[in-house]
């Protein structure tokens, strides 16, 4: 491709940089696609990319994702993500991430970050000593912010309700079989709130530990990273990394309902057509896993508390709702209505 608006996945961002700083081998892309509604917010990614192409992908599609979501949580936020790319051995150090904060806070506000893959609490402090555009650090108890996983996992946790409720006409997760692709921060949330409403759990991750460690504490049981997308169940959660609903994958789902808090599901937008061709309910990622960026954003523009951020998390149930209603209505599957929802709040329908 000739350059960065060729990609596949630039949509019109207004602004994408790229951060290099040789004393610390920094090496980060900061990705703001709107600011219609407010600066650009949205986590930071620690992650090593066979090729630096994948990162500027992951960042364009990551950073549209934000301003969707943020549109649609009814947050006056705009879109952005960054990706740091780390070396094959996940080297982090304080003074890369000074580097990244002085990155950030030279951006004058453009972009406000929080915790995402591969960056924790402690990073952000590292991170907020060098700019003040920051999200998802320590708070005071009952205020809004600190980390984000929790509150993801509990709009998460809703909005599987939410489609249980709708495809299978039952008001609890009692008796019904979930399967859990991953058993990171939003994925054991789900699975603990799943499992005390009596969900049985199949959870697989490429950490076998970690997927053992969780399935012994819910009673669940685990399976291979490789086998979890064709389990039979009522709930497929995709809760790890993005694009693995593909067409393949689609043809071999063993589930009426996938809603799950990994970002960027589908691989494309053709596979929502896919979906609704197989009668599988969808749960577009960006509407049902906004509970975290509604803490971390209430957070930021100090606004609330803790019983308001769920408040506000509480009403991602009645949105997929929304989109339900007007797919079934309209033929459309629920990633393209949702789309168009979100399009039209950030002033691109």
């Amino acid at each position: 491709m000739d350059s960065l608006w060729d990609y596949p996945d630039f949509d019109a961002h207004e602004l994408v940089h790229f951060v290099t700083d040789h004393e610390s081998g920094l090496r980060a892309i900061i990705a703001v696609h709107s600011r219609h509604l407010g600066p650009a917010a949205g986590g930071t990614r620690f992650w090593h990319y066979a090729q630096s192409g994948e990162a500027v992908a992951d960042a364009l599609r990551l950073s549209r994702g934000m301003s969707f979501k943020n549109a649609m949580a009814g947050l006056p936020l705009g879109g952005g993500k960054a990706v740091i790319l780390a070396d094959a051995g996940r080297t982090k150090t304080e003074a890369m991430l000074a580097a990244y904060g002085k990155a950030i806070e030279g951006l004058c506000g453009a972009y406000v970050t929080a915790e995402d893959v591969g960056i924790s609490v402690g990073d952000l402090v590292e991170v907020a000593k060098q700019t003040r555009y920051i999200s998802g650090l320590p708070v005071a108890s009952g205020r809004a912010g600190g980390d984000p996983g929790p509150y993801t996992s509990y709009g998460v946790f809703l909005g599987v309700k939410a489609a249980v409720r709708r495809k299978l006409g039952r008001d609890n997760l009692s008796g019904l079989h979930l399967a859990i692709q991953g058993a990171g921060s939003v994925a054991s949330g789900l699975a603990r709130q799943a499992a005390a409403e009596g969900a049985r759990l199949t959870i697989a991750d490429v950490d076998q530990a970690k997927a053992e460690a969780l399935a012994a504490e819910t009673g669940g049981t685990t399976i291979a990273p490789d086998a979890i997308m064709t389990v039979a169940a009522d709930v497929l959660s995709p809760c790890a990394l993005g694009a693995i609903l593909t067409p393949e994958s689609i043809a071999a789902l063993n589930v009426p309902i996938v809603a799950g808090g990994a970002n960027n599901q589908l691989a494309t937008q053709a596979e929502g057509d896919l979906l609704r061709d197989r009668d599988i309910l969808y749960a577009p990622d960006y509407v049902i896993n906004a509970g975290g960026i509604i803490n971390v954003g209430m957070e930021y523009l100090g606004e609330g508390d803790e019983a308001q951020v769920r408040a506000r998390i509480e009403q991602i149930p009645g949105r997929l709702e929304t989109i339900w209603d007007e797919s079934e209505a309209s033929g459309r599957n629920a990633a393209d209505v949702a789309d168009d929802m979100a399009r039209k709040l950030i002033g691109r329908g």
